[in-house]
């Protein structure tokens, strides 16, 4: 168990290091190679077409993964969330068509980028069930394959055709629709020939009425977590400009890079948390939930050393690389949303938990209270504040929905270890203290790190039985 626990975190990591690394390539090229009026029409799109496939998952995929982990027959559950796909991915489509062709003005050039990258998302979409069944089986190498492709031939294609100064707007698009076209047939031929799970369009309606039904909490959480995630892309568009939201989704990009390791865990934690939770054992469980709670607190370490190293580097480095475009006008916007990626992880982990023990309802409010407060604070700040305004909405939002999770998860050992908010305090300060001693980057980059282990260490956040507990965990 320990061996593959370190077999799925390593396939993974690689998996996600891979498609962060060609999404970064991807976002930069487009970023330097056309202007930011057009960056920012090609995001507001993208924007809107995942925010609208995520919705559409009803929430289902998630519990997919819940229920293959818990033992219920894969093949079933796949062949009813691949006809929901086909359904729902089918219906939207037709939507925007009906929406383009009766609606051209003055709707027809904004229109039709979102039209023809929808081409692609749709096959991303299609794909899910794919992915999905994979995940709840803890298959991850079939899962790594399946979700590699579309980024490493898209990201390849992109830096050759910019190589050359061959590259368009309506490169981009065959490109995007291609690659994603063939993720979703690699996604079928592994599932069927690895994976021997056949396909059938065969809808079994109590099953799906069941699913649905049992999903319901969980599509509300879909939709306003997804709307929170891209929400302020599409208000920016709408209430400021292509430019202001260009600059944003720079920043907001390099900061979704930035919490590489929550993208690594966060899919190994469901399956495991789904059986830690329904296990005979209350005292094996509760052992290893302590052991995840010492990975947990790693990686609010790095969390928390990220933002410091982001902010410190982020003007000298992305003004030299994007040769003076995105580093200085993002400065603020970036130690805002640097901010939050401690509490990204504090809710992530506590979301795991409680969607493992069945509290959807809880999981749905709470979400639905950070949407709420994301659209007013959105609507409120974007207009005088642009970017910053955005990401401080983001901020609260994030910052309220840990405060709920915190009060509401009945776990002892998180309430009981307060050095958790060292790191991020330490970070913090550590930050502002640097940068107002010191005037080189370089100076206050090093200075910065020492000080912040040196903390963590005299604060006993980090001790030598943790490694200990690690190593165990990871069969390292």
């Amino acid at each position: 168990m320990k061996r593959k626990f370190l077999d799925d975190i390593s396939v993974n990591s690689l998996q996600v290091i891979i498609n962060q690394a060609c999404g970064l390539a991807i976002f930069y090229v487009i970023s330097v190679y056309f202007s930011k009026t057009d960056f920012g029409e090609i995001n507001w799109s993208l924007a809107v077409l995942l925010t609208a496939f995520i919705i559409l998952t009803f929430g289902i995929d998630q519990v997919i993964v819940k229920k293959i982990a818990a033992g219920e027959d894969p093949k079933l559950m796949f062949s009813v969330y691949f006809l929901h796909a086909l359904i729902a991915g089918g219906l939207f489509y037709s939507s925007l068509l009906i929406v383009y062709f009766f609606f051209q003005e003055p709707l027809q050039n904004h229109y039709l980028l979102l039209l023809l990258l929808g081409i692609g998302k749709l096959m991303i979409f299609f794909s899910s069930p794919f992915k999905q069944t994979a995940n709840g089986l803890e298959k991850f190498k079939a899962l790594f394959y399946m979700s590699v492709c579309s980024n490493v031939v898209r990201g390849t294609a992109l830096i050759l055709f910019a190589f050359f100064s061959k590259l368009n707007l309506t490169l981009v698009i065959l490109i995007f629709i291609t690659d994603d076209t063939a993720e979703l047939l690699l996604s079928a031929f592994i599932t069927k020939r690895f994976l021997k799970t056949t396909f059938s369009f065969a809808l079994n309606k109590k099953i799906y009425l069941n699913l649905l039904k049992e999903s319901m909490p969980q599509a509300g959480v879909v939709v306003f977590t997804s709307a929170i995630a891209r929400l302020d892309w599409i208000l920016l568009g709408i209430l400021a400009s292509n430019i202001a939201l260009a600059e944003y989704s720079f920043a907001f990009k390099v900061f979704e890079v930035a919490t590489l390791p929550l993208l690594i865990i966060a899919p190994i934690l469901i399956p495991r948390f789904t059986r830690l939770f329904h296990t005979n054992s209350v005292m094996n469980s509760v052992e290893k939930i302590n052991d995840l709670f010492v990975l947990f607190r790693f990686e609010i370490i790095i969390a928390s050393l990220v933002s410091l190293i982001l902010n410190i580097l982020w003007i000298p480095v992305i003004d030299f690389i994007t040769q003076g475009k995105y580093g200085l006008v993002n400065r603020y916007t970036i130690l805002i949303l640097s901010a939050c990626m401690p509490f990204l992880y504090f809710n992530n982990f506590l979301w795991t938990i409680n969607f493992a023990k069945g509290f959807l309802k809880m999981i749905f409010y709470f979400t639905f209270i950070s949407f709420v407060i994301n659209v007013i604070g959105d609507i409120l700040l974007i207009p005088p504040f642009g970017g910053e305004g955005a990401a401080v909405s983001y901020f609260i939002a994030m910052f309220v929905q840990f405060i709920l999770f915190w009060i509401k998860t009945d776990l002892p050992v998180l309430k009981e270890n307060k050095l958790l908010f060292l790191p991020p305090i330490a970070a913090l300060a550590i930050g502002i203290l640097t940068n107002f001693t010191f005037g080189n980057t370089w100076l206050i980059l090093i200075s910065s790190l020492f000080f912040y282990f040196l903390i963590l260490f005299f604060g006993k956040v980090l001790c030598g039985n943790d490694w200990v507990i690690f190593k165990r965990i990871t069969g390292i």
